[in-house]
């Protein structure tokens, strides 16, 4: 067989994603492969990003982002090499140098949509490149149905990132909701038409997620957490707690006197006067005659990362 052409697949060879069987009577006959990595092995730590063909920019730097950080965790990333969501999804990760797999609804020397030509090659030349038709078959609205199947029994879970109301990726994540993986959903403006498919999904079983990290916290194994997520860091944040309460003592507008401070912040006068000079070399505050104030603009109000950066 000719490399375009692609290998052939089947139950029962060393090469076959055994979580295709759970298709049951569904199941491919077979897969055409093409491409040089082993589909078994990747099949096994991939994740499907799918959505709208029209999608926003909002959609295609999700799908990017997502495809990216991914990637970049080591994770195959699968979808459909379609224009919109699948096309940046792939192209996320093969930005990052990492494993993408298209599932094509046609013979996998058959380049469709043409507009993707040069995406599938470098596809086919860095991954992979599979599907059930053989070579020279033609798309239908029907194999589009069924090629989302495929999609969502090869992988750990489905994120769908923009989708109307009647969508193929919704087919692909109800799919996988049947099979038992995960169902992921990137919500989108509440007033966009793109965002409904997606938000009827999240108001069932499927999980909402924002990027590549949480995506792998809900896949991965025990251990891959996402990161706590936290709001900014003010400067205020990293006094000590005398300190802070003699800065929450200070009126928003005006001076006060250290006693007036210190019966605020429930401690003695020195101990106020003491923390107060600490404040005013930080920047927090300055003298007013016999008195304290906020110094205006000082950094307490602004928003830093924590530990300066």
């Amino acid at each position: 067989m000719a490399a375009v052409g692609g290998r052939f697949v089947c139950p029962g060879d060393e090469e076959w994603p055994g979580q295709l069987d759970d298709l049951g009577d569904g199941r491919p006959v077979g897969l055409w492969v093409r491409g040089r990595p082993y589909l078994r092995m990747w099949a096994l730590r991939s994740v499907a990003v799918v959505g709208a063909r029209a999608c926003t920019s909002y959609g295609a730097h999700m799908a990017a982002s997502l495809g990216t950080g991914l990637a970049e965790r080591g994770w195959v990333v699968v979808s459909g090499a379609a224009f919109g969501v699948d096309g940046a999804a792939h192209r996320g990760v093969l930005a990052a140098g990492g494993a993408t797999v298209a599932v094509l609804a046609c013979g996998v020397d058959v380049v469709y949509p043409r507009g993707h030509a040069e995406l599938i090659g470098r596809i086919a030349e860095q991954g992979l490149v599979i599907g059930e038709l053989p070579p020279g078959g033609h798309p239908t609205q029907s194999r589009f149905v069924l090629r989302n199947r495929v999609i969502a029994a090869l992988t750990r879970g489905t994120v769908v990132v923009e989708a109307e109301y009647r969508s193929g990726s919704l087919v692909t994540a109800r799919s996988a909701q049947r099979l038992g993986r995960f169902t992921m959903g990137v919500p989108g403006p509440a007033t966009s038409g793109l965002s409904a498919g997606v938000h009827e999904l999240l108001r069932g079983e499927a999980v909402l997620v924002t990027d590549a990290a949480e995506v792998v916290e809900l896949v991965g194994d025990i251990g891959d957490l996402a990161p706590a997520r936290r709001g900014p860091v003010l400067p205020r944040d990293l006094l000590d707690p005398v300190a802070a309460l003699v800065l929450e003592s200070l009126p928003a507008r005006g001076s006060v006197d250290a006693r007036r401070v210190a019966r605020g912040a429930g401690t003695t006068p020195d101990d106020a006067l003491g923390k107060l000079y600490e404040l005013h070399s930080l920047g927090f505050v300055e003298r007013k005659g016999d008195g304290w104030q906020l110094t205006p603009g000082s950094p307490h109000r602004a928003n830093v990362r924590r530990g300066g950066t």
